[in-house]
């Protein structure tokens, strides 16, 4: 499940490219962590993107969590059912690039959508390395 998509834009109000996006940026959170270095610290990832919806990159700003999971307040039309009283973070997004310019995914040095992919990894990495898979 990525997030690459392209999209005829149409600005219609003062939401601008929002306006005509299907709410890219509300169907999923990035959390940063910390530099995966030692074999623990992949471990732990694998367990992570073995839950459903998760996943893991790296970016020129370092490691993340990617969640799908869709905004409890995003509205089957794809507005926000909160936009006036929505939290300052969504308040404070730029939309002067984002993903319907250009995906996200362009940017990652690696990314690892699921336990098959992180493992090869893993192996790859770390000599030794067993497990199934």
């Amino acid at each position: 499940m990525g997030v690459t998509r392209a999209f005829p834009i149409k600005i219609a109000d003062d939401r601008g490219k929002c306006a005509s996006c299907p709410s890219i940026c509300c169907r999923y959170i990035t959390q940063k962590i910390a530099t995966p270095r030692a074999r623990g610290d992949f471990e732990h990832l694998l367990w992570q993107v073995s839950h459903q919806g998760i996943e893991v990159y790296q970016d020129e700003d370092g490691w993340f969590l990617l969640v799908h999971a869709p905004c409890a307040h995003l509205e089957a039309s794809g507005a926000c059912g909160i936009y006036t009283a929505r939290p300052p973070i969504c308040r404070d997004y730029s939309n002067d690039f984002c993903e319907i310019d250009e995906p996200a995914e362009r940017h990652f040095r690696v990314h690892f959508r699921d336990y098959a992919a992180l493992l090869d990894y893993c192996r790859k990495r770390f000599k030794g390395w067993a497990g199934k898979g």
